[in-house]
C-alpha cells in the first residue's frame, strides 16, 4: 500500500509546468475509454495534473513528476503526487499507467536549462525517456496491467517499435489525431 507524506503546497511557477494541450486531451480520451472501475492508475509525468484530475474522483490515482513546480501544481488539485524520476522509489503496482513522455527530438545545443525542458526534451531522436520508461514499466503493472503512451510522428517509428520489441511489449493503436501537421497517437501496450 502506498503511503503519502503530507506537505503544504510550495509556491510554483506556471511557466515551468507543461500546460495541457491537444496531446493531453488525446491521452485523456484514450484513458477514459480504457479505464475500468477498479483500476489503480499511475500517471508518469503528471505535469499540470489535467489528465489525472479526470480520474481522481472515481479511481485511486497517483502521479509522478521530476519537476517540483508540476508536483506542487498537481497537489493543489488533490492528486496524490510524488516528486521522482519516472518510477524511482515506487514499490506499488498499477492496473493502468499513463504516460505523455517528453518526445521532442532535441539536439544538445538546443537544450534549455529549466524545469519545463523535462517535459519536452526527448533526446536526439525524441526516444530517450521513452526507452527508459519501457525498460522498467512492467515491474509496476499488475498481472492484467496495461500502459497508454502518447507518441508523435516526430519520433522515429522504427526506433519506437525497436524499443517495444527489445523490452518485450506488444502494442496497438487506440487513438490518433493530426495537429498542425504532426500526428499524435496513443498506443496501448502490454507486456508479452
Amino acid at each position: 500500500m502506498l503511503q503519502f507524506q503530507t506537505y503544504s503546497s510550495e509556491p510554483f511557477d506556471d511557466n515551468q509546468v507543461y500546460q495541457p494541450a491537444e496531446d493531453s486531451w488525446l491521452l485523456t480520451q484514450a484513458a477514459k475509454d480504457e479505464a475500468q472501475p477498479l483500476d489503480r492508475i499511475l500517471e508518469i509525468g503528471v505535469g499540470s495534473g489535467a489528465v489525472s484530475e479526470q480520474f481522481s474522483k472515481t479511481h485511486f490515482v497517483v502521479g509522478t513528476d521530476i519537476n517540483p513546480h508540476a508536483v506542487s501544481l498537481a497537489h493543489t488539485k488533490g492528486i496524490h503526487v510524488i516528486r521522482t524520476d519516472l518510477f524511482s522509489g515506487l514499490c506499488a503496482q498499477f492496473d493502468l499507467i499513463l504516460f505523455n513522455p517528453p518526445y521532442l527530438p532535441t539536439k544538445s545545443e538546443e537544450r534549455v536549462e529549466d524545469w519545463l525542458e523535462y517535459a519536452l526534451d526527448g533526446g536526439e531522436d525524441g526516444c530517450d525517456t521513452i526507452e527508459r520508461f519501457f525498460a522498467t514499466a512492467r515491474s509496476y503493472l499488475t498481472d492484467n496491467g496495461r500502459v497508454l503512451v502518447l507518441l508523435s510522428s516526430l519520433n522515429n517509428a522504427e526506433r519506437v517499435n525497436g524499443i517495444l520489441q527489445t523490452h518485450g511489449w506488444d502494442s496497438s493503436l487506440v487513438l490518433d489525431e493530426i495537429v498542425e501537421g504532426e500526428r499524435l497517437y496513443v498506443l496501448r501496450c502490454v507486456p508479452i
